[in-house]
């Protein structure tokens, strides 16, 4: 009963806010020095896995997930506000592996998911940029510069979960079960009016609204002393036991010339004697095939039998839809109150997985055009610089050179003036601040 879901998402961190270039203006302080603020850190995008999701439907609706931008730094050393993270909920059990650029610094790590409430980040938002007043210096007392919010992550990432069915579909061969699971998912069994239409489970995802869904398996029909390897008993039975919860589905039509109350009391017998928590386990009734007419002469007596036995009963037809949105609901309902039970018990705390950064420097390489520079630092400092801002460039130049670029290109055997290329924008070099 394990299929596997898959789904790829692009990813989008916030950008940071950046800095403010902005200098004191009081009365009786003529020369006030500068008093930018720094910009907020954009938002992260974070998967955490949650109970209550099985799926990753809701993501052929939602590919793309983006974390909102820092705020801009303000005058009077006000500093931006950093944004928040754009939290995705996962199922649990769901694996994360990235596509990655030559020059991006993660290792190639998978990530797994495994217990409620873990996170792991999938696109780091930007650093916020730095106001006009860290660059003040004893000869650089009114700076003009600050540096802009670095750009958040873009990444590409790939899902896979193993769905494990939530509630099992039970009955006799041809009471309807595989027509409903194709009338609420879209699983397309086999159908046909003979038995065992159904040789293996068939899994369907069933959406009930953004982030509600569950897993429905059309469990193959059960026959008497199924619990023993009769027919295809054990195979079928063992698709059973990691339910959370079973409809038993009933032909009341009567199509086959059956009982169906004695076929509604032989299943539950083989459910128990397989497994005596299959007997314990929340199970709701729906009564297929009510739009044949020889349904009616049936309803009552089985509608009388079933409230004597306490259980929670729908009149439903797989082929017309009539009463299926219902027990859908309610199956959902119940499904949620089972899951939050769980919850209680395992009592989950949110925990982050790092997911380790391959320290890499940069790469220097000649061609026709020049020489380029490639490396996550020279990038982040080139994206953000205002490469409009004369004062803005020369500390570029220093932030290259602490890095060991400037070295690094003058041992490569560039000369002044030669044209140097870092993250597509072009530069003419010098050793020299200017």
């Amino acid at each position: 009963m394990i299929n596997v879901d898959t789904a790829r998402i692009q990813a989008k961190g916030g950008n940071g806010g950046s800095g403010c270039i902005s200098f004191r203006r009081e009365k009786f302080i003529p020369r006030g020095g500068p008093n930018g603020g720094d910009g907020g850190k954009g938002g992260d995008v974070v998967l955490e896995a949650v109970e209550g999701m099985t799926t990753l439907i809701d993501f052929k609706y939602h590919q793309h997930q983006r974390a909102d931008n820092g705020q801009h730094g303000m005058g009077k050393l006000r500093n931006g506000k950093d944004a928040d993270d754009r939290v995705v909920k996962v199922p649990i059990g769901t694996i994360v592996q990235w596509y990655r650029s030559e020059d991006e610094e993660r290792s190639d790590e998978i990530v797994d998911l495994k217990l409620p409430l873990q996170r792991v980040v999938i696109a780091r938002g930007g650093v916020g940029g730095r106001g006009n007043t860290h660059f003040r210096s004893s000869i650089f007392q009114t700076p003009r510069v600050a540096e802009k919010g670095e750009p958040g992550e873009e990444t590409v990432v790939d899902l896979e979960v193993k769905l494990i069915a939530d509630v099992g579909l039970v009955g006799y061969p041809n009471a309807g079960k595989s027509t409903l699971l194709s009338r609420t998912s879209a699983a397309r069994p086999k159908i046909a009016n003979y038995p065992f239409t159904t040789l293996s489970p068939n899994l369907g995802v069933v959406r009930v609204g953004t982030e509600q869904n569950f897993v429905l398996a059309d469990i193959p029909g059960l026959i008497e002393g199924a619990h023993a390897g009769l027919g295809l008993g054990h195979d079928f039975l063992r698709h059973v036991e990691r339910t959370k919860m079973l409809i038993h589905v009933i032909d009341i039509a009567a199509v086959d010339g059956r009982d169906p109350i004695a076929d509604y009391e032989k299943i539950n017998r083989e459910l128990e004697l397989y497994n005596s928590r299959l007997g314990r386990i929340p199970q709701l009734v729906a009564l297929n095939k009510a739009d044949l007419p020889s349904a009616e002469a049936q309803l009552v007596k089985i509608n009388d039998y079933l409230k004597r036995q306490k259980r929670r009963i729908f009149t439903i037809s797989a082929v017309t839809g009539q009463g299926v949105k219902g027990l859908i609901q309610t199956t959902y309902q119940l499904l949620q109150r089972i899951n939050q039970k769980i919850r209680e018990q395992q009592k989950p705390t949110p925990t982050t997985i790092e997911v380790p950064r391959v320290k890499k420097r940069f790469q220097i390489s000649k061609d026709e055009r020049g020489y380029s520079v490639v490396g996550t630092q020279p990038k982040r400092a080139v994206l953000m610089t205002d490469l409009e801002n004369t004062q803005a460039l020369v500390l570029l130049h220093r932030k290259l050179k602490n890095m060991g670029v400037i070295n690094a290109l003058l041992k490569a055997g560039i000369k002044e003036g030669e044209d140097v290329y870092i993250h597509g924008f072009e530069f003419q070099f010098t050793a020299t601040e200017e």
